[in-house]
């Protein structure tokens, strides 16, 4: 490039710049802030700062009062658990069957599964509370929750008083703490399922329909000589429900009432060692010897329980003069449900337990038979008689055939005429 040409490329070049610096858009200059019109403009004044000897003032008020408030309630409560400063109450209070919420089998540490019972607390709490053993249900029903009570309580009747604290109230609530209420029932020898069903709930064990239900249905699983696959009726516990003096908690399961006699049946009969070689030595089954003691039981006068039961052997081992009826009037009375009897039951009455119609044994006991009786059957008299009719001494005479009968019946009407007026 020569020099005229430098120069001009120079010139060219400083043109341009200038151009394109003319050409270029403006840029914009940044203005200064402005506040809008009317709006206070400068520093912003600093907030001005309250007491603050009231404001801590009033903050040890909010938290004395709070404490106060939190301190009342929990005094309150504290009260109500460990059972101070309340009147003193005695209540006979009933844990009823219908406050069951669950019933369920549970595995024990060593593998075994125990059957618990589950109450709603809330019930509990509420029927507590109603009585005035305790003031707060809500802080009851905790405390429950906390501490299992739901499986800690039992169905009955205690006695619960005011000066006993949550826990004593829980542990007071069950059949074997020492403060439930509890009845002497003496069961006699010869009552029916029926009369002793009627007899617990006199007694206050329970109602009869719920009496009648667990002897009807419930399955007693402990014991083998207990029908437990033909539920549906009473019969099937007939005989087995041992007579004794027995003492039951009031208004408890009904099925603890039933498994008190059955147990008693278990230990003085079926697993008596003094049966054990008469039980094996007999043709026939434990249902037959309990049988025929029901039998027993419900014809004898107190004397005579080994001739009756020979009387009953007879029969059943012989045609003799009855043709294996044994023609038990007791039997037929069970058939009519405890009432008297009228002559055209004889022959109209239609039940198995019928004995002038059908031969052989009824299908059950009769009755609930005692040591002496379950003993003569084991151990009839060994005589000849096939009769007996209750003299004017009520006292039976015996008969071999039917001949001496007829004749020991006319006697036993006349002395009965001839005696006087009551």
């Amino acid at each position: 490039m020569n020099h005229e040409d430098r120069n001009h490329t120079t010139s060219w070049d400083g043109s341009q710049v200038r151009q394109a610096a003319s050409n270029a858009e403006p840029q914009r200059q940044e203005q200064p802030y402005r506040a809008p019109a009317g709006q206070r403009t400068g520093k912003k004044k600093k907030k001005q700062r309250g007491n603050p000897l009231l404001a801590l003032i009033l903050w040890v008020a909010i938290v004395a009062a709070s404490s106060a408030i939190f301190a009342g309630v929990g005094w309150m409560l504290a009260n109500d658990f460990a059972a101070l400063n309340k009147t003193y109450k005695e209540v006979n209070f009933e844990v009823k069957d219908e406050w069951i919420s669950d019933v369920a089998d549970v595995e024990q540490k060593d593998g075994k599964k125990k059957e618990v019972t589950y109450y709603d607390m809330a019930k509990v709490a509420e029927a507590l509370q109603k009585d005035g053993l305790i003031e707060y249900g809500w802080f009851f029903r905790l405390f429950c929750w906390f501490s299992h009570a739901d499986t800690k309580i039992t169905q009955g009747t205690f006695t619960l008083n005011t000066n006993m604290d949550y826990m004593a109230l829980i542990r007071n609530m069950r059949s074997r703490g020492g403060s439930a209420v509890t009845v002497d029932v003496a069961i006699p020898e010869g009552y029916t399922v029926s009369q002793i069903i009627e007899l617990l709930a006199k007694k206050g064990v329970g109602t009869e329909e719920d009496l009648t239900d667990i002897a009807e249905n419930y399955v007693f699983e402990e014991y083998a000589f207990i029908d437990n696959e033909n539920l549906g009726s009473i019969s099937r516990l007939e005989g087995y429900l041992f007579p004794d003096t027995y003492n039951f908690y009031v208004g408890a399961r009904p099925e603890l009432a039933f498994n008190s006699m059955l147990s008693n049946f278990n230990n003085k009969v079926f697993n008596n060692e003094d049966f054990a070689d008469l039980f094996a030595a007999s043709s026939y089954e434990l249902s037959d010897i309990i049988t025929i003691a029901s039998l027993v039981e419900r014809e004898t006068d107190g004397s005579d329980r080994d001739k009756i039961s020979s009387v009953i052997y007879n029969r059943l081992e012989n045609a003799g003069e009855t043709n294996y009826l044994l023609q038990i009037d007791a039997a037929l009375v069970y058939a009519a449900g405890g009432r008297a009897i009228t002559q055209e039951d004889y022959a109209t009455l239609d039940s198995p337990y019928n004995l002038y119609q059908h031969t052989g044994l009824p299908p059950t006991p009769i009755a609930n038979p005692g040591i002496a009786s379950i003993r003569a059957a084991l151990l009839p008299a060994d005589t000849d008689y096939y009769f007996y009719v209750l003299g004017a001494d009520d006292k039976h005479v015996f008969s071999e055939t039917l001949a001496k009968h007829n004749a020991a019946q006319e006697k036993a009407a006349k002395d009965k005429a001839a005696q006087p007026a009551k």
